[in-house]
């Protein structure tokens, strides 16, 4: 039982390590650091090993630096197959079952793609130009360490319709311009301009404002058209850059950090979850960080949102003295949330705080769904009250009133 209880302890660590980042564990940021940095590296390495010059002097440190990549890659993506299991909507399943499912994740696929092809060479002979290119996958790495990169994926993920209608009306432009430039060049260069598929070669390089010059009209109306087409281009590529930068801005000042689904996993309010329902719970968290001191909840200020303790200390003021504490995975402000009223007590950061927020609509498309989580939202809520209403301050304080009434 001790030997299973150390192992244990030490799966726990890993997982914190890897999985949660620095806030769960110290050596989570040297962790992180030595990573990207060793991914950084691989991608300097890939470049330089393709001047022949280059790798024909420093070939063997380039293989020893891609011997070292793949070992520390492989130790990586097995200690967190290891530790998944400490995520508690898999600790439910057996482990052979929940580290399958854990292994399916798109980011787990990824890091097996950055070091798999080496020993797949071993096994079954690779041209070492294709293996090289595979190591370009290790990029796809920092994706797990980025808030940028993953704050673009959330754009495009939640931004496609968008992006879908703009595609379409570049492509629309692109046959209007292609039609249109083939009847007025079609007699005069009929080699480049004889169909609207060869057309659409200069429609497409128009457009771009990338103005090749291998094909240009030569007709008056054709140049008409071509300065038209040319100022189109600009529009049309101002559209979807607008749309991806307003998505950006708007996700940047949501996110303060990088929320992954394992973090989010580990909010006992999410325990009783799937992986798809706490994916889906994962969008629609936002993040804040605060630094010890700072109020995160004033009293009086409108309940606009639901926040839970990703990592942290936090005190609740009561008044008259009065305090209790607030550990990771508590939360607060639900019920001047859902009651649609003001927070009646200040809420004060005692350690560096991460906290997921829930805003009302989100709130609602979650219980809609979940309402078990509701049923537990307000039994936490109910006790809250219920001490609140049973301390000594409260009743002193009843009673004076009661006095006044008299």
């Amino acid at each position: 039982m001790a030997g299973e209880t150390g192992w244990r302890h030490w799966r726990r660590k890993v997982h914190d390590i890897l999985e949660v980042g620095g806030d769960a564990h110290p050596a989570a940021h040297a962790v992180t650091a030595f990573i990207v940095a060793l991914i950084v590296l691989n991608a300097i390495a890939f470049a330089a090993e393709t001047v022949d010059p280059v790798a024909a002097e420093y070939g063997v440190w380039f293989d020893a630096l891609n011997l070292f990549s793949v070992a520390v890659f492989t130790v990586e993506y097995l200690l967190r197959l290891w530790s998944c299991v400490e995520i508690p909507m898999l600790s439910r399943m057996p482990p052979w079952r929940a580290r399958l499912r854990f292994a399916t994740r798109p980011m787990m696929i990824i890091d097996l793609l950055a070091f798999a092809p080496w020993y797949v060479h071993w096994i079954y002979p690779i041209d070492l130009r294709i293996l090289r290119v595979f190591r370009l996958f290790r990029l796809l790495k920092l994706v797990r360490y980025s808030p940028a990169l993953q704050t673009l994926g959330r754009v495009l993920a939640d931004e496609y319709r968008a992006l879908f209608g703009a595609l379409l009306i570049m492509l629309v432009l692109l046959l209007f311009a292609s039609t249109g430039i083939y009847f007025l060049e079609r007699e005069a260069q009929p080699v480049a301009f004889g169909s609207v598929p060869a057309a659409a070669w200069w429609a497409l390089s128009t457009l771009t404002t990338v103005g090749y010059g291998d094909v240009v009209p030569v007709t008056p109306w054709g140049k008409v058209l071509g300065g038209v087409v040319m100022l189109l281009g600009v529009g049309m590529f101002a559209l979807p850059i607008a749309i991806i930068a307003t998505g950006f801005s708007q996700e940047s000042n949501r996110h303060q950090f990088v929320v992954t689904w394992s973090m989010v996993a580990r909010v006992p309010l999410f325990a009783s979850m799937d992986e798809t329902e706490v994916a889906e719970i994962t969008k629609l968290l936002y993040t804040r960080s605060y630094m010890p001191g700072v109020p995160m909840v004033r009293a009086g200020d409108a309940g606009e949102g639901m926040f839970l303790l990703a990592s942290g200390e936090a005190v609740v003021e009561f008044g008259r003295g009065r305090q209790a504490t607030l550990k990771e995975g508590d939360f607060f402000g639900e019920m001047a949330l859902l009651e649609h009223r003001r927070n009646q007590h200040d809420v004060i950061a005692k350690t560096r705080c991460r906290v997921y927020v829930l805003d009302s609509r989100s709130l609602a498309r979650l219980t809609r769904r979940h309402p078990e989580i509701m049923t537990r939202i307000r039994d936490v809520a109910k006790k809250r009250t219920e001490t609140d209403a049973s301390s000594p301050g409260r009743k002193s304080a009843r009673k004076a009133r009661a006095g006044e009434k008299a």
